[in-house]
């Protein structure tokens, strides 16, 4: 088996509330915005602060719950679509900034919303083919600095944040979540329906204007983050129901047999919507976006600390995780605790 043992988060100092963005878009209230997404404050990264430097932090505080952690893990995952640089892999960086031991391996992977849960699989496949005995999988996103000044959807959605998590042979805390069987689906096809276009190798230099509609708002620049909300609403909507369905059959379980769900934290009407649709009690279904926005691959842990901490979960709880978005991508699994 592979167990998460450990989570902890780091969200960085400075925080964007709704009033603020009142005061650079007047056309949208803060009400209106907290109506739509849920959210009333999103974390929001220093200029000379980046995705490694989050990543840093949400680590050492778990290595501040567990001191025996740090000189146990002998992998390292690190997820985000916000890297240092685009060569080296930002995991080596985290590697010597954390003061790790050398004969560890290091990788990046590049997903977003559904991030964590390919960082848990990967982590779980690492364990169960003996490559490995503890993992340290770090989520950490900046996408704050992908978001166009004049975006202002955008802005009104996304924070940033990192998120640290230990994956185990053993577990090793009393409240250790052994990690179940998983399900995913792709639809490359919608891939440039969340996308930065430029600054890749395809399309490399950062040149770019502003486009906007007849009435002067803002629709997109190829230099920075570009959503198209509909689309992704529209996969979600029909693509996550079937596939809880499928995920709850390949762990042997119904919708009563499972204690809480937790999905990516997108903004609150689309979770809602979606857990209507998969007829999920609002009772076991745990949001936690308030005030941190969305945190793209961050998402899914941050709420599951939260709903450890609040104690939401308990001895013998099922969780079922998922998450869903970029790509167009989808996974997920059960954590039985």
């Amino acid at each position: 088996m592979a167990f998460i043992s450990e989570i902890a988060h780091f969200l960085p100092e400075y925080v964007l509330s709704n009033h603020q963005i009142n005061l650079e878009h007047p056309e949208w209230s803060a009400d209106k915005i907290s109506s739509k997404t849920g959210i009333f404050n999103r974390h929001i990264s220093d200029e000379n602060e980046f995705s490694s430097d989050l990543g840093i932090k949400a680590a050492q505080k778990l290595f501040e719950k567990n001191n025996t952690i740090k000189d146990s893990i002998d992998f390292l995952i690190f997820c985000t679509q916000s890297p240092d640089f685009l060569i080296p892999t930002t995991a080596c960086i985290l590697q010597d900034k954390l003061g790790l031991n050398s004969n560890i391996g290091a990788i990046d992977i590049n997903m977003g919303c559904s991030g964590y849960l390919y960082g848990l699989s990967y982590a779980k496949g690492l364990i169960l083919s003996g490559q490995a005995k503890n993992v340290l999988l770090i989520t950490s996103e900046t996408y704050s600095k992908l978001i166009n000044p004049q975006d202002k959807s955008n802005k009104t959605i996304f924070g940033d944040g990192a998120t640290a998590s230990l994956i185990s042979k053993q577990p090793n805390t009393h409240m250790s979540g052994a990690i179940q069987n998983f399900s995913f689906y792709t639809q490359g096809s919608g891939y440039d329906k969340l996308m930065v276009k430029n600054g890749g190798i395809k399309h490399k230099h950062l040149t770019a204007k502003d486009e906007f509609d007849i009435d002067g708002n803002y629709i997109k620049n190829d230099d920075y983050l570009f959503m198209d909300g509909k689309a992704v609403f529209q996969f979600t909507s029909f693509k996550v129901p079937p596939f809880i369905d499928r995920l709850l059959i390949s762990n042997n379980l119904d919708l009563n047999s499972v204690d809480l769900f937790i999905f990516h934290q997108a903004n609150v009407f689309m979770m809602n919507f979606i857990r209507k649709r998969c007829k999920i009690p609002q009772d076991k279904f745990h949001i936690f976006i308030e005030n941190c926005g969305n945190t793209v691959s961050s998402s899914v842990p941050l709420a599951l600390e939260d709903a450890l901490m609040k104690k939401k979960i308990i001895k013998g709880s099922k969780v079922l995780l998922a998450g869903f978005g970029v790509g167009l991508s989808i996974s997920g699994t059960v954590i039985q605790f």
